[in-house]
């Protein structure tokens, strides 16, 4: 019998669709919409109309924003899903950034009115929108990113389309439709955020070169960063970091043991802001890594380094598949029984080590040892590699402590602490999740997603 080659083809293919688990139709509706043009008009539509809305107006709906984000059920379902969907960090550190990002992210507070009068009249800056912003988010930080660019674009007065990572597109989707659901039900216009049902690199593409978007505010790595500075719109660009910490011989080294472990260990390491590197002065390097080791590290030495960077590093770079793992998983995939409580793994390097010289995004620290605190924050600056994002010293020395803090020349500088306290966690400040160093907005908030606008009367409303 001759076998048709066509049909045998057709056949194959019938048996293996019919072995496949059906795919669902994207959900589109409540801001989610099947492609990018349409999402990109959607909220171009609804900022027309949000042009005539009141400031009573927008802080009711950023209220709208943070009691939908902060229900428990709703900060439950983010966390869990989150670390469920990117494979990914800790669930109970993302519930409490989730909380923190809804509750205290700066809203229409932010706008403040600046005025001269004189006898020439009165001029006003005001901070107006740019109209529709295009915001793409992470996937190490994808439902909080979201909560603080809607609380702070949407104060300012935009709508804004999200372009999320494809890996949590589901709970992005959630996300969005949840917010235009809270928001149609204080009264704002429908579509205010929208975003895609299949997110992607095309998608992406598509929306930075749409010519309703008017603004792109990226957060994530140097290369989509890249990408948005080159669009030739006004950008905000988030990138990545490499924060070194330094200890010199006049810190407190039981606290700063204590604060490395849990800064380096938050949210298994995700966020660009966290501890990556140690750059410890000989005198007190070994008290500081016994010290860590009673807070929750362990040290890998010798052999165990090699086989841990055979299967965290590939090249320069980290391999996907550990970025944002616990430590207990790394070290058991290294033969490793891991201790109780461990969240930290730390290891003497050189200062040219991959675990180092990398942004790993994993609980692993690298420790370099150095003869003092100058060499140890000229070793800071160069290993920071210019992100201009964050770093942490442990001094007891202010003349130090403000050399490194002029020399590094990061966005965020914490001193005595954790690197979680320069984001508002347990530290003054406001919180946000996009930190714009390479652009230079720092801590992002309302007044970052708007144009400085003059206004003059002439002659008049001098009233001194």
């Amino acid at each position: 019998m001759k076998i048709d080659p066509a049909a045998l083809e057709a056949t194959i293919r019938e048996v293996v669709a019919a072995m496949l688990p059906a795919q669902p139709e994207p959900i589109v509706g409540d801001g989610v919409f099947a492609d990018m043009n349409a999402a990109v008009e959607a909220a171009a539509a609804a900022q027309r109309e949000y042009l005539t809305h009141s400031m009573t107006d927008r802080r009711r709906y950023v209220a709208a924003i943070r009691e939908a984000m902060l229900t428990p059920e709703h900060l439950d379902y983010m966390a869990e899903e989150a670390v469920a969907q990117s494979g990914m960090g800790d669930a109970g550190h993302k519930y409490l950034k989730n909380k923190i990002a809804a509750e205290g992210t700066p809203g229409v507070e932010d706008l403040i009115t600046e005025a001269w009068s004189g006898d020439d009249g009165l001029t006003t800056i005001e901070y107006s929108p740019y109209g529709v912003i295009g915001a793409i988010t992470p996937t190490t930080n994808p439902t909080e990113t979201i909560t603080c660019n809607s609380i702070g674009m949407i104060a300012a007065g935009n709508a804004v389309v999200f372009s999320p990572h494809p890996r949590v597109a589901k709970l992005s989707c959630w996300q969005v439709r949840t917010l235009n659901r809270a928001l149609r039900a204080v009264g704002a216009p429908d579509n205010l955020i929208t975003t895609v049902a299949a997110p992607s690199l095309e998608n992406t593409n598509a929306m930075m070169a749409h010519p309703l978007v008017n603004m792109l505010v990226a957060t994530g790595g140097p290369g989509i960063v890249k990408a948005v500075l080159s669009s030739g719109k006004k950008a905000i660009g988030a990138g990545a970091g490499n924060p070194p910490v330094v200890v010199d011989a006049t810190a407190d080294i039981e606290h700063a043991a204590k604060c490395i472990v849990d800064g380096a260990s938050f949210d298994n390491n995700l966020p660009c802001t966290a501890e990556k590197e140690i750059i410890a002065v000989d005198a007190i390097a070994d008290m500081l890594k016994f010290c860590m080791i009673k807070h929750g590290a362990y040290e890998a030495t010798g052999d165990q380094i090699t086989a841990l960077e055979r299967i965290v590093v590939d090249g320069d770079k980290p391999r996907t598949e550990w970025v944002g793992k616990p430590a207990a998983k790394i070290l058991e995939a290294n033969g490793v029984t891991p201790p109780p409580g461990v969240r930290v793994i730390v290891c003497e390097a050189s200062a040219e080590h991959p675990f180092v010289v990398h942004e790993l995004m994993m609980p692993i620290l690298g420790l370099v040892r150095v003869p003092d605190v100058d060499a140890a924050i000229d070793l800071a600056v160069k290993l920071e590699h210019g992100n201009r994002h964050t770093a942490i010293m442990h001094s007891l020395d202010v003349r130090k402590l403000t050399r490194m803090g002029k020399l590094i020349q990061t966005t965020i500088f914490v001193k005595n602490g954790p690197s979680f306290n320069g984001l508002g966690i347990g530290g003054e400040g406001y919180p946000t999740f996009t930190i714009a160093g390479p652009t230079g907005e720092g801590l992002t908030s309302a007044r970052s997603f708007t144009r400085r606008r003059r206004c003059v009367l002439v002659g008049d409303l001098n009233v001194r």
